[in-house]
């Protein structure tokens, strides 16, 4: 079907102007494009749609599902009230969704900005190892772009809006890109839990085990979201609020460490009931 759309059109828009071959090519990217979006932008607007159909704003800080968080306790670094929290874990998501989106643009941004003859870099011990440290400015303008339509869209905004660039955090383009390419695998997983768990509910023995430790099926679900808006999104996952606390980047090394302490958590066995392997798949094949 799709073979044969595509020759349809290829038949209707050919020109003297342009090609067959061109038209083919620009349906397939607008194809691949399409198929990035589903696997990349997807999850994040599940999370969003999580956060505002369960963690309603006007929560009071000592509800059950209340998203409030101290400093110093259970790892967090930030402290906000209920509403504020919310607020945080909405306008990050939001901001993942609007890098997503725009995510083939900034590849060809950053190699731009990477093959830049007059974009000097010097290699630099990070320590994370020896990096190269380029500016980025083409990624950074676009960057604040993308910032600015996010914080149009949520209409406030909580925190640093301090984009890492060419620092010893993200040295150079492509480690912004690598970085922002792993909000899908942080995301995805979660998404295929929390839709798993009603079928893996229909066994009598895990329904129970579910009920026993959460309550009912439902508090399972809200346990795991719940504890993600929380400590996803506390500023942990460094030892001083440069390196992470509530600045752009910072959010998403949060996230990481979130990623890193899940076999920790209560609800680990569920993730392993509903096949999770790891955030970044399956290394078995």
């Amino acid at each position: 079907v799709k073979e044969a759309a595509v020759k349809r059109l290829i038949h209707k828009f050919s020109s003297d102007n342009m090609s067959d071959e061109e038209i083919e090519w620009c349906l397939y990217s607008i194809g691949d494009n399409s198929s990035f979006l589903v696997f990349n932008r997807d999850p994040v607007d599940h999370m969003i749609e999580y956060l505002e159909a369960n963690f309603p704003p006007t929560l009071a800080n000592d509800h059950k599902r209340s998203l409030a968080i101290r400093a110093g306790s259970k790892g967090a670094r930030l402290s906000h009230g209920h509403s504020q929290q919310y607020q945080y874990a909405l306008q990050s998501l939001t901001l993942w969704r609007e890098i997503q989106n725009d995510m083939f643009k900034l590849w060809c941004l950053a190699e731009e900005d990477l093959l830049d003859s007059g974009n000097y870099y010097s290699l630099r011990d990070t320590g994370q190892g020896l990096n190269r440290v380029q500016s980025a400015p083409r990624i950074g303008r676009a960057m604040h772009e993308i910032l600015h339509r996010a914080q149009k869209k949520v209409g406030s905004w909580i925190g640093s809006s301090v984009v890492h660039l060419g620092d010893h955090n993200v040295p150079n383009a492509l480690m912004f890109i690598d970085k922002y390419t792993q909000v899908p695998r942080i995301l995805n997983p979660i998404v295929n839990v929390i839709d798993s768990i009603p079928r893996l509910a229909e066994d009598k023995t895990v329904a129970e085990l579910m009920e026993r430790n959460c309550g009912s099926i439902k508090d399972c679900q809200l346990d795991i979201l719940q504890d993600f808006f929380k400590h996803a999104f506390d500023g942990s996952g460094a030892d001083n609020f440069y390196d992470a606390g509530s600045c752009i980047d910072g959010r998403l090394t949060s996230a990481w460490n979130w990623c890193n302490k899940l076999d920790k958590k209560s609800y680990y066995p569920i993730f392993k009931l509903a096949g999770f392997t790891g955030f970044d798949g399956s290394f078995k094949n």
